[in-house]
């Protein structure tokens, strides 16, 4: 079981940034890992993901262009960099990770993730 330790939720203004960081506490050999978020009253939404082993990432329509994941290995850490943020992206933003590379089809279905972080709010306001 891998822990996931979210930070770097708050409250800002539309059109501001955020950065969340999640630290993972362990390794697998392969993994996928990134973001879901739930919004007060709505279902959880996958937000986006990084795959084992390369770069390569997956958005949601909804943020595409706007959010950007990346991962610091010597860290064992993901970030997730919000930019032009609007009130609609408020929401608790999960760090999700499982210990395989999920195929493509699959990725945005929560059920697919083993490990869940705690959550942190997000808040934007206009």
């Amino acid at each position: 079981q891998v822990q996931l330790a979210e930070s770097g939720g708050g409250s800002v203004q539309a059109g501001g940034s955020l950065r969340l960081s999640c630290a993972a506490s362990g390794r697998t050999a392969s993994w996928t890992m990134g973001w879901f978020r739930q919004a007060p009253g709505k279902e959880r939404e996958f937000v986006g993901v990084m795959r084992c082993c390369g770069t390569s990432t997956h958005y949601a329509d909804s943020v595409k262009g706007r959010f950007t994941i990346s991962r610091d290995n010597a860290e064992n850490t993901m970030y997730l960099q919000m930019t032009s943020l609007k009130p609609e992206d408020t929401a608790v933003y999960y760090c999700v990770y499982d210990n395989s590379r999920i195929i493509l089809s699959a990725l945005r279905l929560g059920d697919q993730y083993d490990n869940w972080g705690q959550g942190t709010q997000v808040t934007v306001s206009s």
